[in-house]
């Protein structure tokens, strides 16, 4: 369906604002009202409202719930006379005693609505026009008004404060959380750890301390998260190890692969099977390929790297010439030498390998060694020759 937004310009109460967008429901049968700020309302308990308002044939319906504080809800108020709705600012000592409050969600019928919409007054403390005053005229008037008591008040808990806000999200984290405990996920601290809504998880599937996973991520069997880590809009396959504080978003380790510790993997990454990316490294756009090893301290950028791959410590793929990415190519079975550059767009064919510390600017062929560095020159005397020199300044001074 599509949002009709109507701007309440002066904030002068919820009556005030069903009067403003009166053009727009006057043509319904039925009007249902709502505060915007009940994330936990379900929508289970919205149709059985509607539906018990339709049966009933009644003017009005609304939800009340028992609130164990009730601080700043309307009371309703039940006597002999009938029922109301008194608003917390409004009401007397003995009716903020009262613990049955009002949830803020009415149904109406149109026809009965009209005539009252527009008698409301603001003779409040607030100077406000209040929509649960309709609810005392309509019983005034005879009309049929129904109170649907529900049983859980955490769906109807409002956000007006930080604090408030911070008490609803413990709420759903907490559902969240014992949701994947009772389906058989394992978690050594379950107070400490944060899943999203659309989070999936498979048997037997472990969470270490201060985990967070969010987004639509997937999480099969057997699969081991180690703390501290943060996954967004991942999917890992079967027996993935991530080992603590890593960092990974919309990316795939496939089976048996290893990540971490302290890596970042993002922007489509894929770690084939068995692969393994260790600590301090960042994988970005890349694939590497199954059963390869980037074990520390390197940067695979817009690199597409094969089986059984060794990538030594401090390999960068320097991917950005100043205006675009270049990729790099490695293939299978290929020895990265460590603090190799490579300067793509660049090819490293299969079974070739690098000497540590060369810059490759240039496409390596299949089973070759790239030697990328000056030739080390070993000056003899030299150590005794900088004393000498060294020591013969201190003599003039």
């Amino acid at each position: 369906g599509s949002a009709v937004p109507i701007w309440q310009h002066e904030q002068l109460g919820t009556g005030h604002a069903v009067q403003i967008a009166k053009e727009w429901w006057a043509g319904l049968d039925h009007l249902l009202i709502l505060p915007g700020d009940v994330p936990l309302l379900r929508s289970e308990t919205l149709a059985e409202l509607v539906s018990d308002h339709k049966i009933s044939g009644a003017d009005c319906s609304f939800i009340s719930f028992h609130a164990s504080n009730p601080f700043g809800y309307g009371r309703v108020v039940r006597s002999g006379d009938g029922m109301s709705i008194v608003e917390e600012k409004d009401a007397s000592e003995e009716q903020k005693l009262l613990s049955e409050v009002n949830s803020g969600i009415y149904i109406f019928r149109i026809s009965s609505l009209l005539p009252h919409i527009y008698r409301l007054d603001n003779e409040n403390s607030q100077g406000e026009y209040y929509l649960p005053d309709i609810i005392s005229m309509m019983i005034r008037s005879g009309m049929n008004v129904r109170a649907t008591l529900a049983g859980d008040e955490n769906e109807f808990r409002g956000i007006n404060t930080p604090r408030q806000l911070a008490d609803v999200v413990a709420l759903v984290r907490s559902e969240i959380v014992e949701g994947h405990l009772a389906s058989g996920v394992r978690m050594m601290d379950p107070s400490s750890v944060w899943i999203g809504p659309k989070v999936s998880m498979g048997e037997d599937v472990s969470l270490d301390p201060f985990v967070q996973i969010w987004g639509e991520t997937t999480i099969k069997r057997g699969c081991r998260i180690g703390g501290f880590s943060i996954l967004r809009n991942m999917d890992l396959e079967e027996d993935v190890h991530v080992v603590s504080h890593a960092v990974l978003s919309g990316s795939i380790l496939q089976k048996s692969a290893k990540a971490g510790p302290f890596i970042v993997i993002r922007d489509g990454a894929c770690l084939e099977e068995g692969a393994q990316g260790g600590k301090f490294v960042e994988i970005k756009k890349s694939v590497l390929g199954k059963g390869s090893k980037a074990p520390h301290l390197s940067y695979l950028g817009d690199a597409v790297i094969g089986e059984g791959t060794n990538i030594g410590a401090g390999t960068i793929t320097c991917n950005y010439d100043g205006e675009k990415k270049n990729s790099t190519v490695i293939g299978n079975r290929c020895f990265v030498g460590s603090d190799t550059m490579f300067v793509a767009p660049v090819t490293l064919e299969d079974d070739a390998s690098t000497a540590a510390g060369s810059v490759i600017t240039q496409n390596v062929p299949e089973g070759a060694l790239a030697v990328g560095r000056a030739r080390q020159r070993n000056i003899e005397g030299w150590a005794q020759r900088k004393r000498k020199k060294a020591n013969e300044g201190g003599d003039r001074n």
